[in-house]
């Protein structure tokens, strides 16, 4: 049988074209191969990058390592025993004992100021004269009247006994005898009257003449001669602040006051140091007067007085001060700088020197004052390290500096 040349060159093209079912999978193979190839070249480089990263980790780590393994020169200091003060630390004002604003007690002209601004003045020196001649006129006429009424009372007696002794006689009814009696009584009344509006005008001359109630130093002229003042008291005519002695109110939390009442029961003297706004200069010292009747329950706290002598006026009135008020001392006290403490978290250690190297020693905190912290966890005498901090860990090999080891009571300590 023959073929026909024409009919199998129609089919043979025909027959070999892929099928569209074969090209999708073709498709999707190609497409699974390209995420594939992109998620291996991801995945490589991300493992380069983490290990780049724990080899530089690790070469840190082993510099590190290899720097505190090493010989480290320290500073050595050493604990000491003494004492140390339990402080309470507070800010306070400073506040007088007493403020004199001197009013006028009377009407009238000034006539003349006898103080000096800032003047330190005492009781009873003059300060101010108000014009007293209309209250001196006044109570001339008062003494007048007073000396009239005297002399009336005078007479009245004298015939009060000669009635007595004219009804002892029988010469005169009883009646007679007992008015004059009841005239005598008036006219003592009537003194007592007088004797009052006298001395009532004689203090108005008095209040004429103003002088200082209080021992202080008085503050700007508030008044000039020639103003003219009113007994209302608006017009504060000067101003006397006691300096000396001087106190310093502050405040304490309640959480303390079992410290302090005890203290203050038994009579004690606690110091008080006021110091300056930077809490670097102590300005004077006191002692604790009084606490409060009540607590605050706003804040929590007490308030507290203490008096200052104040000899120098170092304390100026209404200033800011920082308080210590010293409510114990510790005796017989591990002490030691409190740069020698290293902290982990709520830990608290320092480096131990024996033998030159240096040994981890976990320490508990206890007062610290100034640069001079209580401790307890080593003992007076042991040698600690107090520098080189970054190339120490425990039992590193260590260099003793030539310094001179530091006592750990430079810092300040209660007497």
């Amino acid at each position: 049988m023959q073929v026909d040349p024409n009919e199998h060159s129609t089919i043979g093209p025909d027959h070999h074209r892929p099928s569209p079912t074969a090209k999708k999978t073709h498709q999707r193979l190609m497409r699974i191969g390209v995420w594939f190839l992109l998620l291996l070249i991801f995945g490589a480089g991300f493992f380069l990058v983490l290990r780049h990263h724990d080899d530089t980790k690790r070469r840190t780590t082993s510099s590190r390592r290899g720097a505190a393994g090493g010989t480290a020169t320290v500073t050595p200091v050493a604990a000491q025993k003494g004492d140390i003060g339990v402080y309470l630390d507070a800010i306070g004002t400073v506040t007088p004992v007493y403020t004199s604003s001197i009013t006028s007690q009377v009407n009238g002209i000034v006539t003349e100021v006898h103080y000096k601004e800032g003047q330190m003045v005492h009781k009873g020196d003059p300060l101010i004269e108000i014009d007293s001649r209309p209250y001196r006129a006044t109570l001339l006429q008062a003494q007048g009247i007073l000396e009239r009424d005297e002399g009336v009372l005078a007479q009245a007696r004298m015939d009060l006994d000669r009635y007595r002794a004219a009804w002892a006689r029988n010469a005169i009814p009883k009646q007679t005898l007992d008015d004059q009696e009841k005239l005598v009584s008036q006219d003592e009344g009537t003194v007592k009257d007088d004797q009052g509006t006298v001395q009532f005008d004689q203090i108005q001359v008095d209040y004429c003449h103003i002088v200082a109630p209080i021992t202080g130093r008085i503050g700007l002229r508030l008044v000039d001669p020639g103003n003219v003042v009113q007994a209302t008291g608006a017009t504060t005519l000067a101003v006397i602040t006691q300096i000396q002695p001087i106190t310093v109110i502050f405040t304490i939390p309640e959480d303390s006051l079992e410290q302090v009442q005890p203290r203050l029961r038994a009579r004690t003297n606690l110091v008080v140091d006021a110091f300056d706004r930077s809490a670097q200069k102590q300005i004077a010292s006191g002692t604790l007067l009084t606490l409060d009747n009540q607590i605050d329950t706003t804040t929590g706290t007490v308030k507290a007085r203490a008096s200052f002598v104040n000899k120098d006026a170092s304390l100026y009135p209404n200033e800011f001060v920082n308080t210590r008020l010293l409510v114990n001392t510790l005796h017989n006290a591990t002490l030691i700088p409190s740069s020698a403490i290293q902290h982990n978290g709520q830990a608290s250690y320092v480096y131990v020197l024996q033998n030159n190297t240096a040994h981890m020693r976990s320490i508990k905190q206890g007062v610290t004052d100034g640069g001079t912290t209580e401790v307890e966890g080593i003992n007076p005498g042991d040698v600690l390290a107090n520098s080189s901090f970054d190339k120490l860990q425990d039992n590193s090999k260590i260099v003793v500096s030539t310094k001179q080891i530091a006592a750990s009571t430079s810092g300040s300590t209660a007497p």
